[in-house]
């Protein structure tokens, strides 16, 4: 093996991989994946739990089947002495916290502190004085913090850590890492994270890299087995972060592709490289009010064809007396006028109607939401083979896609097409070998990054 450090990433939803590049993407925790995952060269090796999508309870078991997974995989690598566990979360504060770390904590602990890093500088996420914005302002003031699912009342994250743990971890019990601290003397810095102990809850302030740098830098000294020789012992730490703590973790060369080196990978028609580019699909089923924007901006473009799955018509099908058969004959006139839209020339874009539908309880609503992503998944998965590349927005419509409509157990991270928009590859032994699909977070980016994602896959120029 390539290193003896590794970062393993439970990843709550497919998009957080979009900071870094040329690491694997497990869709599956059964011994051999993850222990080819961990046998790859890359220090860092994701594994989609997609727990953003399930209920409290399912998602607590899946944190945890994992983690035992992961334990007696990593007991089976003597080449390995160092790694760090990172639960990757949303940026803008939504997800399954503190139920995650806790299952962390349960299975691979015990750990001396849980880092809370929501910070994502790509995206406009800062932490200033403990309080989380996004573009300069507080989180919990914008769409995301009304969230129907993870909705929250404060930005301060030591508030924020009280309300999500119903006042298990009080306020005054969450530390504070200043970017005073990070700014100032390394030794300083290392000092104080070296007395933690007792899994002490510390939520960090980031506003530049070079802060994150310092923190990484850090973690990295303290959790080393040559720890022990200056710290007495290694420490044990805990992350919960967005995507930015990641990359500040790993410490990666450049990507090898740019933009458009990455936008060549779009598959050709039969004949190699003298044959066609293939054309392209978009799947829009994030609801945010970020992603209806894009949308309409896409939708706008003449080479652009949308084709909309209207969300009440499909609830009434499956609260019907024989929904399976409704739901086929509706699948195939969506599938039907999908094919046309190719067959015209355009590129079509598949989405879900932008009214959010009122449902009586939360879990009629990820019931719901599950089953427009497995039909887009299948409808996506009709065409692949005929697809050169798909562009695939929202965490849950990308989850569903990769694993059920692809039927893949992996991907490879190829590099970000635009900040934050990661692409991975499908495996050439898969369904539709060396297919670009494009992850795309639904809060990320403004009104016109799908439409400029969209031009750069299709070889266009960029233009406002």
């Amino acid at each position: 093996m390539a290193g003896r450090f590794k970062i393993v990433v439970l990843d709550d939803d497919p998009t957080g991989s979009q900071t870094v590049h040329s690491c694997p993407l497990l869709l599956q925790w059964d011994r051999a994946s993850l222990l080819e995952g961990l046998a790859h060269p890359s220090p860092l090796l994701f594994v989609l739990a997609n727990t953003r999508a399930l209920a409290p309870d399912a998602a607590a078991l899946r944190v945890q089947e994992i983690a035992r997974a992961l334990k007696e995989a990593m007991a089976e690598l003597d080449a390995i002495d160092h790694w760090l566990i990172v639960s990757r979360g949303d940026s803008t504060l939504r997800g399954h916290f503190p139920l995650e770390v806790d299952g962390l904590e349960a299975e691979l602990g015990p750990f001396d502190a849980t880092f809370l890093v929501p910070a994502f500088l790509q995206g406009g996420r800062t932490t200033v004085a403990g309080v989380h914005l996004l573009h300069g302002e507080p989180v919990h003031t914008s769409a995301f913090g009304r969230d129907g699912l993870f909705g929250y009342g404060t930005s301060y994250l030591p508030d924020w850590v009280a309300e999500k743990t119903a006042g298990r971890i009080p306020s005054d019990q969450v530390e504070l890492v200043g970017i005073e601290e990070l700014d100032a003397a390394e030794q300083d810095l290392l000092q104080r994270l070296a007395g933690l102990e007792g899994n002490r809850c510390v939520a960090v302030d980031v506003e530049r890299p070079q802060q994150l740098g310092a923190l990484a830098a850090a973690v990295r000294e303290l959790t080393a087995p040559s720890a022990a020789e200056r710290w007495g012992r290694p420490r044990r730490f805990l992350s919960q972060s967005a995507a930015s703590w990641i990359e500040a973790l790993a410490q990666l060369p450049p990507q090898p592709l740019a933009p458009a080196g990455l936008a060549q990978l779009r598959r050709l028609a039969v004949g190699g490289a003298g044959g066609a580019p293939l054309p392209g699909l978009v799947l829009v089923g994030s609801h945010v009010p970020l992603a209806d924007a894009q949308l309409e901006v896409l939708l706008a473009e003449p080479g652009c064809g949308g084709v909309e799955i209207v969300v009440t018509k499909l609830a009434r099908v499956l609260e019907g007396p024989v929904p399976l058969g409704m739901l086929a004959s509706l699948e195939q006139a969506w599938l039907a006028q999908l094919q046309a839209v190719l067959a015209g020339g355009q590129t079509p874009v598949l989405f879900t109607s932008r009214s959010e539908l009122t449902c009586r309880s939360a879990a009629e609503r990820r019931r719901l939401g599950l089953e427009l992503a497995a039909l887009m998944a299948r409808l996506a998965a009709a065409l692949a083979p005929q697809l050169g590349y798909l562009i695939s927005k929202g965490g849950i419509t990308t989850h569903t896609l990769l694993a059920d409509g692809l039927g893949l157990e992996r991907v490879e991270l190829q590099g970000q097409l635009l900040p934050g928009l990661s692409l991975v590859l499908t495996p050439s032994d898969g369904q539709v070998p060396g297919l670009p699909v494009l992850t795309f977070p639904g809060n990320l980016g403004d009104s016109e990054t799908l439409r400029a994602a969209w031009q750069l896959m299709e070889g266009r120029e960029l233009r406002p």
